[in-house]
């Protein structure tokens, strides 16, 4: 029997699976029938209330139909049950008919063997407390030794106690991390909504609490992630966050300068420097000092400006383009890439020094796709701003909502925002329904489609959300030929940066 029951507990600590288990073998392995657990209700809830202002009812049992474990309801001290609670002693009843405190309340006399019937009920403790009564039927004729039935039920009901004691140890330390869990979540949205990043999905949350743990360090931090997973917005929030909050925040896409122009914009020049440098000028770096530094599209920057960025890290100062005299900057950098920068690195397109430098604090964004709880937050806060901009008042049905929560969304938060700007300006009905946010939709976009597309046409409706190799040399081509090798014309025909297309090219002339 004790095998047995030690065997089910190894299985599983769970007080409805051991205790009606146990109770079931003492009926079929030792004839000790119609088991029950009684315990003091509110247990769970109090459990330093005296028991003496608690009542108790049958809470476990094995024998008895759901109606008689109903009736088993006891006061303190009322019947043999009532007795055991109130003096934490065993009671042995040899026979039930001749006992006028058995109260027989769950199981009539009528529904129990003819000859005589015995009750056996004994204490349960936590803590040294009693809490129940176990208490089985006994035949009185069984040739089994009554102290050994009642030794056995002894060290059970002491099991049962300890059982009790450890489910309410785990509920406690589990009551305990879910309210330090629920406080962090709070700690976390409330953070979200004074950074404006909008949800509370666990991957974003996840995010976040990166994002928080490193605001008070100096070091390098590098945004990782889809392009339109809102890097800009995490970057400003780590500078909110961090004791620079105060300084300036200069935010610089490193697609959208010319080369020829990196240095000058990057560490500034003196006059003279340059044809048409007729003052002196302070870079991005001198403008950031005591602040942070964006640099969006990293992987853009050419590699001669990378040594440059490298060594302004590691030594804290800048030369000015056409300048000798060092100057002190106290920045931090954050970076941000949708490259991966490790195979750049590895074809020779970025530096391995550098990228060492800026991955010290590595922090990846989720995808849309990995925060679709976060959809409906984000479409109904797009909603709200695009009324507001175009002086609308347009609405999203509930299944609008589905099917906007349904969707891939390659192009992350920012397809979602062009995609709600596009639903708000070309309805024509207050409430937009499934079928119109269907209709209306971004389709994929081939490149020889794009890039057909005339330069003045509405970017929101054109933009594709593609891969940098997306573009097949053909296009890349016909592009050029089409404007006469001007790149800059090339790009914009198909949708790039006069940067990105000068990548896709030299990538193309394995340069």
């Amino acid at each position: 029997m004790l095998g047995e029951v030690m065997r089910l507990v190894g299985k599983s600590l769970a007080p409805e699976i051991v205790f009606r288990e146990m109770l079931h073998l003492l009926s079929e392995l030792l004839g000790l029938n119609r088991g029950r657990i009684v315990l003091l209700d509110g247990l769970e809830q109090d459990e330093t209330r005296p028991p003496a202002q608690a009542s108790a009812s049958i809470r476990y049992s094995y024998g008895l139909t759901r109606r008689e474990a109903a009736r088993g309801s006891y006061a303190y001290g009322e019947g043999i049950t009532g007795a055991v609670l109130a003096s934490g002693q065993a009671i042995i009843v040899q026979n039930i008919d001749a006992e006028p405190r058995f109260l027989g309340r769950a199981v009539s006399r009528a529904q129990l063997p003819q000859e005589t019937v015995a009750f056996l009920a004994l204490p349960i403790e936590m803590n040294r407390r009693t809490v129940g009564v176990l208490g089985v039927h006994r035949i009185r004729s069984r040739k089994a030794l009554l102290a050994d039935d009642v030794a056995l039920l002894g060290m059970l009901a002491t099991l049962v106690g300890q059982l009790l004691q450890l489910q309410s140890l785990v509920e406690e330390k589990t009551r305990a991390l879910e309210n330090r869990n629920a406080l962090l979540s709070r700690a976390l949205e409330s953070a979200a909504a004074r950074y404006g990043i909008i949800g509370s999905s666990p991957a974003l949350l996840r995010a976040l609490d990166e994002l928080e743990r490193v605001s008070q360090a100096s070091a390098s931090v590098l945004l990782l992630g889809e392009s339109g997973t809102g890097k800009e917005l995490f970057a400003r929030a780590l500078h909110l966050a961090s004791g620079r909050r105060d300084a300036p925040f200069i935010k610089v896409n490193c697609a959208a300068i010319p080369d020829t122009l990196f240095e000058s914009e990057l560490f500034g020049h003196e006059r003279g420097a340059f044809t048409g440098a007729t003052v002196a000028r302070a870079g991005w770096f001198e403008q950031a000092d005591g602040g942070t530094l964006f640099l969006d599209e990293i992987g853009e920057m050419p590699l001669a400006l990378q040594t440059k960025l490298l060594r302004t890290l590691q030594e804290g100062t800048i030369v000015r383009l056409g300048g000798k005299r060092e100057i002190a900057v106290d920045v931090r950098l954050v970076a941000a890439t949708n490259r991966d920068l490790a195979a750049e690195v590895a074809r020779g397109a970025f530096r391995r020094d550098l990228f060492y430098r800026l991955n010290v604090i590595p922090i990846r964004l989720p995808s849309l796709a990995e925060r679709r709880e976060d959809i409906r937050a984000l479409a109904l806060h797009f909603l709200n701003r695009t009324n507001q901009a175009n002086q609308r008042n347009v609405h999203l049905s509930g299944a609008a909502l589905d099917v906007l929560e349904a969707q891939p969304w390659p192009g992350n938060i920012r397809e979602l925002s062009n995609t709600i700007e596009r639903l708000v300006l070309l309805t024509d009905q207050p409430v937009v329904s499934a079928d119109e946010v269907t209709r209306l939709l971004p389709r994929e976009v081939d490149v020889q489609a794009l890039s057909e597309s005339a330069a003045a046409a509405d970017p929101a409706l054109v933009r594709a959300y593609l891969h940098r190799d997306s573009h097949p040399a053909e296009a890349l081509r016909q592009a050029l030929q089409r404007h006469g090798g001007n790149q800059s014309r090339a790009a914009q025909s198909l949708g790039l940066t006069p940067r990105q297309f000068g990548y896709r090219w030299r990538k193309l002339q394995g340069g």
